[in-house]
This record gives C-alpha cells, structure tokens and sequence, in this order.
C-alpha cells in the first residue's frame, strides 16, 4: 500500500494516543551562592521605602561583585538572591569583597542617618550537583545553599566542606569549622565552614597552621579525618595511664624500695608524642580545653 507523501505518517491520531515521556533535566556541577537579608521582615515593617531602597542600592553593588568575578545571578526574590560561579574560588572572593561594601555602606550610614538600623546580608556557598531548568537551578546542591545560608551570621559568609576543600589553599582568609550539619532530605551530614570577614586574602596563598578550626596536612581527607586522629590519640593515652597505674601498684607491692616503673612510663610517653596528630593544636585533644 502506498502512502500519500502529503499526509501524516500512519499511527493512532486519537486524543487517547500515547505521549513521549518529559526528557529528564540535563544536570551540571556549579558553585551556589545563596544570599538574603537578616531581619528584612521587621526593617521593612518598620521602615518599607527606605528599606527598600537600601536594599536595592546594596543588592546592586553585590551583583557588581558577582558579575566581576565571573558569576551568573539566577534569580531574585524578595531579600533574597541566588546566583552561579564556575570557580569556587571567584564566589568566596566575591562573597567576601560584598560583605565588605556592604559593611562601608554600613558603616557611612551609621553617620549619615544615626539610629538607622543597618542592612546585613547572610551569604552561603556550596559546591554541588544541580538540575537545570532554562536559566533556573534546582535541586540538592542549591538547597544545601540555602541551608549554610542560614548558618551563616549577620554579615557573614558560611561555606560547604566541598567548597573549603576547593579553596583552602588558595586564600588565606581564617575558616571556623562549625560542625556537620544535618540538613532536611540530605543523607549525610554537611561540613559547614564560616569564614572570617575581616581577614585579608592573597589569591595564591595557603591558610594559617590554626584558626580554630580541625587541621589538615598534604595527605589527610579532611575535619573528619582530624577528628578521628584526637579520638585515636586520646585512646592511647587512656590505655596508657591505665597501664601505668597498673604497673605502679605492682611495683609498690612487691619492691617498694626499688622504683622501676617509671621506665614504662617514659617509653609510652615518647610513643604519645611520636603519634601525636600532625598540626592538631594541643588545646583541641581534651575537652577542659577545648574552645571550639
């Protein structure tokens, strides 16, 4: 049978027919960068246009500093503000460099209109995989943005341990770890970072021994595998001491006028100190001394 070559191709043509199944959305590894407003809600009951105004005006110079490090804003909502960076690095220099402007702007407010209340964006960064929807992003790696957003203090920046692993040894800026953080439809737990404003930065530089903050050497996976070596370490010195004690009793039991047990003692000693973790400051191995 010929088919006519003017006419549709032969098949079911019925409402009923079946449609093609949606494409999945194609998918791409970016670094987030998550910003909105502390307190907006009340500024703007409070103030609305002035507060308003000021946030354009700040928001404005915090996409100048995006755009000049080569980031993509997304989207803009309310306070809010979501863009992209192919380089880690560029969205902590531009994350930074906009809580600096927006401190000045801040800081000449303070003077110029006294008892304004001043406008603090909280900014967090991840590194991560996400759907691409047009120019819209969506999925896990733009809500764990969010999430460290929201750790994140007034004026602050607040990274994933992705994107500390990425520049730490790129800036030199202090990185407080604050811990793993459950996040909601998230299975692991997320390494959460704060970054210390108020530092200068060289682009190439390695940052300092110890900032508060778990310490890594050339060959080490990151703050979990620090954490383990102080348990570690810690073990050993209480098996230590307990042996010890042990071996002092029997000495003071059985030759109280000859003293041999402080020869163990100091072998366990020097083993102590040569497995001592590499970098970990020493006030992080008990928890009377701990400060973080």
């Amino acid at each position: 049978m010929q088919t006519d070559p003017g006419s549709p191709p032969p098949g079911p043509t019925s409402p009923d027919a079946k449609t093609e199944a949606p494409r999945p959305l194609p998918r791409k590894l970016t670094t987030i960068f998550c910003a909105d407003v502390q307190g907006y809600s009340a500024q703007v009951e409070a103030d609305e246009v002035g507060t308003v105004q000021r946030l354009k005006l700040y928001r404005g110079e915090m996409i100048q500093e995006i755009e000049r490090h080569h980031g993509r804003v997304v989207n803009t909502w309310g306070d809010g503000l979501l863009a992209e960076f192919s380089s880690p690095v560029e969205a902590v220099f531009a994350a930074v460099e906009a809580q600096r402007r927006v401190a000045a702007r801040n800081a000449a407010l303070k003077l110029d209109a006294p008892g304004t209340p001043p406008l603090q964006f909280r900014i967090g960064i991840n590194l991560g995989d996400v759907m691409v929807d047009g120019t819209d992003l969506l999925g896990d790696g733009v809500n764990i943005a969010s999430r460290l957003e929201a750790l994140a203090e007034a004026g602050g920046v607040c990274i994933s341990g992705t994107v500390f692993e990425q520049v730490r040894k790129k800036l030199d800026f202090g990185f407080d770890f604050i811990g793993s953080r459950e996040i909601k439809n998230i299975a692991e737990p997320v390494p959460a970072y704060r970054i210390q404003v108020d530092q200068p930065a060289r682009a190439s530089a390695q940052p300092p021994v110890y900032q508060g903050r778990p310490q890594h050497d050339e060959t080490d996976g990151g703050p979990q595998d620090s954490e383990e070596a102080i348990r570690k370490w810690r073990r050993n010195a209480m098996r230590g001491v307990v042996v010890i004690v042990f071996l002092a009793l029997i000495n003071l039991l059985t030759s109280r006028h000859s003293i041999w047990f402080h020869w163990p003692l100091l072998g366990m000693a020097m083993m102590l100190a040569l497995r001592y973790p590499y970098g970990v400051d020493p006030r992080r191995m008990w928890p009377l001394w701990r400060r973080d």
